[in-house]
């Protein structure tokens, strides 16, 4: 018998109107007869930023990759503007109009900054001059280093590239996948307000993050995700002061936390490390 979700409860405090991005009841993995999501739900509005988080092993990049076509959905909707997109391709996605940020490898790293840029729009190399000049202004850092090669670059200054990358198509919906992975508190907090300002730009934002404070503090809303399902939903701020969510997922969270700062180098900015799906 199957389980009817109370979409009510998953995506309370959502607006109102039809949502740019809906998942409903996703259940998807990466080998066969193993599944990592268990019948998921999000929905994401226009102009939204929307948070996910939740311990590690709980699905939040695998529902990431999911919404972006790089694991199979083997039951369950994704819609984009009322279309049905489950299961397309990554590369139809991009002209769709979704963008997606990995947490590593996630630069070229022997082209140049500008060269990573530009294939950001390799689909309409045409639109290339009028983007950059838009893109640039979200990342004047990036101005005056156009011509330096990517793979010389610190982590968040790669986190950076890649974001610019994805905003490059003129996506209306980014998909970033731990932006504050490997780095010192003072450039998470960066990467936290950058996204803050795409999202006030225009684009609509699902972040995955592995620190769920800083992260609940600048969304909109937010998932928590446990075992592949929804655990709880609501406003940021209000799951950031709620007990129950407190106590079973932001104390262990802040230990996560804790552990990959440690990690980080002392002034800040380490490259990309691998870590497990969150």
């Amino acid at each position: 018998m199957s389980t009817v979700i109370d979409l009510s409860i998953v995506h309370r405090g959502a607006p109102g109107g039809e949502p740019l991005l809906r998942a409903d009841n996703l259940v998807a993995g990466y080998l066969p007869g193993v599944n990592i999501l268990q019948g998921c739900s999000l929905v994401l509005h226009p102009g939204e930023l929307v948070g996910i988080i939740g311990p590690n092993g709980a699905g939040k990049s695998t529902l990431l990759k999911a919404l972006f076509g790089l694991v199979n959905v083997r039951s369950g909707t994704l819609t984009l503007d009322g279309e049905d997109i489950t299961n397309l391709r990554a590369d139809v996605l991009v002209r769709r109009g979704v963008g997606f940020v990995p947490q590593t490898n996630n630069v070229f790293p022997t082209l140049t900054i500008e060269e990573n840029l530009q294939m950001g729009v390799y689909q309409t190399p045409a639109v290339f001059k009028e983007r950059l000049e838009v893109v640039l202004d979200l990342f004047p850092e990036l101005t005056k280093r156009r011509k330096q090669a990517a793979g010389a670059l610190s982590g968040g200054e790669r986190q950076m590239v890649a974001m610019a990358r994805a905003l490059m198509p003129e996506p209306s919906v980014l998909l970033l996948d731990e932006p504050s992975a490997g780095l010192s508190p003072v450039r998470q907090d960066e990467a936290f307000l950058r996204t803050r300002r795409i999202n006030r730009a225009g684009v609509s934002v699902v972040i995955v993050e592995q620190n769920a404070r800083r992260c609940l503090q600048i969304c909109d809303r937010a998932y928590v995700l446990d075992q592949g399902r929804n655990a709880y939903s609501g406003p940021g701020r209000e799951l950031m002061n709620d007990p129950k969510v407190i106590e079973l997922y932001l104390g262990t969270l802040a230990t996560d936390v804790d552990a990959a700062r440690a990690t980080a180098d002392g002034d800040g900015d380490s490259h990309p490390t691998d870590a497990k799906d969150a």
